[in-house]
Order: structure tokens, then sequence, then C-alpha cells
């Protein structure tokens, strides 16, 4: 078996921070989200890995390399366009050949184990599997009907009610799939959708089974949903704190600490995860908070918050919360003590003087 990871998205919706960076990389306790369904593949025992890229290849190269971090070999597929999922799979033919696949979103984070989802796939000879998560809002999303453990039928973003399972970006394919993409017309977004390609390899008389998700689940697409996944991460941390000194400082909970990081009359109340070379003076980091390697936080307190490389945060006199700032951002504080709690959602290189 091979997997596919679908990395050439634009991210519009984490917009300023996604004009410089691609979205599947930013990170999640200071790990880049495509690291984590890396992981996810081989942990399942899937060595070759493809990754769809576009605009942002370069990037996405640079930093995954060829895969010999996690004992894998990763072949890189340029999509010119992004015209959706099923488009992606049939650019990906010559490297995914008569194999069966796995198939994940790039910006989707998941506890589970995909083994779970391979077994059902070969236990019941499908032709398809997907991975559904139960929700209260499905219109937003792919949305699966079912009935004696098969999908009977897929609709993307549909207007009525149909089911509260929706498709949560994991899929399981043999190739069968690629002759259901070639008889599936665009939609009327002018896309290429997988739900179209799975409906027409029902009709083909395709065999489709299902999984739920177990454990947590988030497509991390928009701002609230990369900090809930943050803390979600951060909860399973286990505790590297050291129990090195840190002058006029108190630390509790669970907090990893990178190298050579300085802490000074500070709080740190985890969890939370610091990387290296980053300094806290006279401020407090509260629970659920990333701060990227050589972050300088000066008299500020902050919670919630997830702050990349090379930032300076000073003097701010009021509370950061609920905010993702960039990289190499510079925001330093006023004299205004209202509102008692700012967000920010700032993109790379900015500066901002309150």
């Amino acid at each position: 078996m091979k997997a596919l990871i679908l990395s050439g998205g634009t991210g519009t919706r984490l917009r300023p921070l996604t004009y410089s960076s691609a979205k599947q990389l930013l990170p999640l306790a200071n790990k880049p989200i495509l690291f984590y369904i890396i992981e996810k593949i081989v942990k399942a025992g899937i060595r070759d890995i493809g990754i769809i890229v576009g605009n942002t290849h370069e990037e996405v190269k640079k930093t995954v390399g060829d895969g010999r971090l996690w004992g894998a070999k990763v072949t890189y597929i340029y999509q010119p366009q992004a015209l959706g999922l099923a488009h992606a799979v049939k650019t990906a033919a010559e490297f995914l050949g008569n194999s069966d696949f796995i198939m994940i979103l790039g910006d989707n984070i998941f506890s589970m184990d995909l083994d779970i989802v391979i077994e059902n796939f070969y236990t019941n000879k499908a032709n398809t599997t997907v991975l559904l998560h139960r929700v209260n809002n499905p219109s937003q999303y792919g949305v699966a009907v079912v009935k004696d453990g098969r999908i009977t039928d897929v609709v993307e973003k549909p207007k009525d009610y149909i089911s509260d399972l929706i498709i949560t970006g994991v899929y399981v394919f043999d190739k069968t799939i690629f002759s259901a993409i070639e008889e599936t017309p665009p939609s009327a977004r002018g896309e290429y959708e997988i739900t179209d390609a799975i409906r027409k390899q029902l009709e083909m008389g395709g065999k489709v089974t299902y999984e739920l998700i177990r454990g947590w689940w988030k497509d991390t697409g928009r701002l609230e949903d990369m900090l809930e996944a943050n803390r979600l991460i951060l909860d399973e941390l286990e505790n590297k704190n050291t129990t090195t000194d840190y002058p006029g400082s108190t630390i509790s909970g669970k907090v990893v600490l990178g190298e050579n990081v300085e802490i000074k009359d500070s709080i740190i109340l985890g969890p939370a995860h610091i990387d290296q070379d980053s300094v806290i003076i006279n401020s407090f980091i509260g629970p659920y908070t990333t701060l990227g390697k050589r972050v300088t936080v000066e008299e500020c307190e902050l919670d919630n918050c997830i702050v990349l490389s090379g930032t300076k945060l000073i003097g701010i006199n009021k509370r950061i919360s609920n905010s993702l700032i960039g990289k190499n951002v510079s925001i330093k504080g006023g004299l205004n003590k209202k509102p008692l709690v700012s967000s920010f959602f700032v993109g790379d290189n900015s500066e901002i003087n309150l």
C-alpha cells in the first residue's frame, strides 16, 4: 500500500499567514501539521509516500525532505491547479500505479491510528473505505449516507439534511477509483470532487465501507480550529521539563522546554510548549500556549496562543489570548489599558505598536 498526502491548497481561510507559508506546515506544539500525518502513515507500516504540492512546493520540499527522517521515501507530485481532490488523485496516477493507497488531506489532524481504517478496507474487501465523523453542522462538508456497515451515497455540502456523518479527509482506495474519476464530470464550482467520484464508484457496483473516528479529529483550515488542535495536542504532551533552576520563576503543569530557553521572574503554567532559544522575562505564559524558536516575551501575559519563531512580544499591558502570531513579528505595548484582553491573527514579518 502507498500513501498520498494532499498539500497543494492555498489556505485562503488562514490568510495572512498563508501568503508566506504553506498551511500544512503551520505548527501545532511546534511541529508542522504535515509531520503528524507522515508519522501516522509510517506507524501504519507504509513507507512509500506521495505528496501533492502546488505553489508552495519549494517550502514543502525543503521542510519535509526525502522522507528519510521517518525511514520513508517521499515523492513530490506537482499539481499546477487545485481542481479538486479527484483531480489530485488523477494527477498522482503514475506514482500510485495499480497499488491500493490511503489518501489524507494535509490540513487534517487526528488522534486515532490509521491501521484501523486499513484493516476495515481489507477485511471487507472494499473498493473504498472512508473515515467518517459525526457533527452538528454537516452542511459544510462532504456527507455520507450509511446502511448495514456500508456507504450508500455521498453528497458534497448538501443543502438539505441527509446525514450527520461527514467525510473527514481520510480515504483508502483501490485502483477502481481511477475509472470512476474518468466518468466524473466537474461540479458546479468547476472542480472534480472526490465525493462525486465515490458516488460514481457506487453506481459502477463498487463496495464502499466506512470507519468512524475514534478519539478527536480537526480540520485545521481556520484560526479557531488551529487553536483547538493545538490545545488537543498539548493535552497529550509528556512533561519534559528539566529540573533547571529559573531565577524567580515558577513552572507547573505539563511543560516542554527546548534547549537554551531563558526564563526569569516569570510564571509558566502548562500545558505549554516552548522551543529552543526563547526568552521569557517578567511574564506569564498560561495554558495551551506554544512559543516557537527564538521567541522573546517580556512583560506580557499569554494564554491559548500559537507564536511562531523569531517573534518579539514586549511590554503589552493586556493579556494576549486566542491568537496566532506569525514569524518574525514585533508587537510592542502602549499606554492604553482597555480592553483587558487582546487577540491577534498576524502574518509573518509584521510590526505592531500599540
